[in-house]
């Protein structure tokens, strides 16, 4: 088989490709022989060796990737319910860059009909981490007005299709006018294009009142005035600190600390007065929730094979080329997903 692994964090240069023996399952497990894996903005921070879940849960050397799809291999004693050749989806905490995959089932899942392997690949986490912050944080009501930083990304573009099934009106910022197009078409009843307006004048035009939610990956870019945005009751979903980290691979420890020392620090007595909640989510540090998550995996392929969800569209590069398709998600100006191709 072949894997990528980080020996050490680095920049793009630090995914090496590796040949290995093909897995062999354990009881209760099976191996998927992979056809695609998604890529996620986290791994690249796994790169980096900033992201704290790869340095406690796992270490270095370390492959990334949370997501795959393909077909099950091999079955494990005690398998039930799988046969060789299914398709299924592999759900994983690290290790997806690969072309074989050994995984207990408890992670793993049919594709829904109609999904080509790349869209089944790259549904998993940022649909999830949608789901959560949704169902498990936020808790909807129909009616609300929700305001989505990086729409045309993965998590975005999730959160704008379970908004719709929930009953909320969603705005959507996005970062270019290639990507106001598929804001809307995931469902965004109002999409703005902060390269070419003003984001928070606009952001007050269509919310006066302010906004029941907003979810930010932002950091120190947005998150003061996504509090500041809030409607009484409002809460902020934060799941990332994008504009904290490099777009050219190479960290510089400089801005990393004084966007640090500039981050936002909510004031408990100030949110009480305000009657604003600040809520935050790392589906990595919730293995302690695996029943929690699979249930929501389970409702989200639902949805998917009843077509009220739909998959994102998918850039597909090789599996060799790793440091490219991490370089791509980096710069900022992709729509959608990336997946690798082994």
């Amino acid at each position: 088989m072949q894997r990528i692994v980080i020996r050490k964090p680095g920049g793009y240069s630090a995914l090496e490709m590796v040949e290995e023996p093909d897995p062999t399952p354990g009881p209760g497990e099976v191996v998927i022989a992979v056809e695609a894996a998604g890529v996620n903005y986290a791994d690249g921070i796994i790169r980096m060796g900033l992201y704290e879940s790869a340095r406690r849960l796992h270490g270095y050397p370390i492959t990334p990737g949370f997501e795959v799809a393909g077909r099950i291999a091999a079955l494990g004693p005690g398998v039930d319910g799988w046969t060789i050749g299914a398709a299924a989806i592999g759900l994983t905490l690290f290790n997806g860059y690969a072309s074989y995959l050994r995984l207990g089932t408890d992670g793993v899942f049919p594709i829904p009909r109609g999904l080509g392997m790349a869209e089944a690949a790259t549904l998993p986490a940022v649909f999830l981490t949608a789901w959560w912050m949704i169902h498990r944080q936020l808790h909807p009501e129909p009616g609300e007005t929700w305001l989505v930083h990086s729409a045309a990304g993965g998590v975005g573009s999730a959160i704008l299709q379970l908004g719709r099934l929930a009953g909320a009106r969603t705005i959507g910022v996005v970062g270019g006018p290639h990507k106001v197009a598929h804001a809307r078409r995931m469902g965004a009843a109002e999409v703005i294009d902060k390269s070419g307006e003003p984001l928070w004048q606009r952001a007050e035009t269509l919310a006066p009142g302010g906004y029941h939610a907003i979810f930010d990956a932002n950091g120190i870019a947005t998150l003061g005035q996504s509090y500041a945005h809030l409607a009484p009751t409002g809460r902020l979903l934060v799941y990332g600190f994008h504009s904290m980290l490099p777009r050219n691979g190479r960290l510089n420890w400089l801005k990393l600390a004084r966007d640090w020392l500039r981050t936002p620090r909510f004031n408990p007595l100030q949110m009480t007065r305000d009657n604003r909640s600040v809520l935050a989510a790392n589906l990595s540090f919730l293995q302690s929730h695996a029943p929690s998550l699979r249930a929501g995996m389970l409702w989200l392929l639902k949805r998917f094979e009843s077509g009220q969800l739909a998959p994102l569209p998918v850039e597909t590069w090789p599996l060799a080329d790793a440091a490219e398709a991490q370089q791509r998600i980096e710069s900022g100006t992709t729509v959608g997903k990336l997946a690798l191709i082994p």
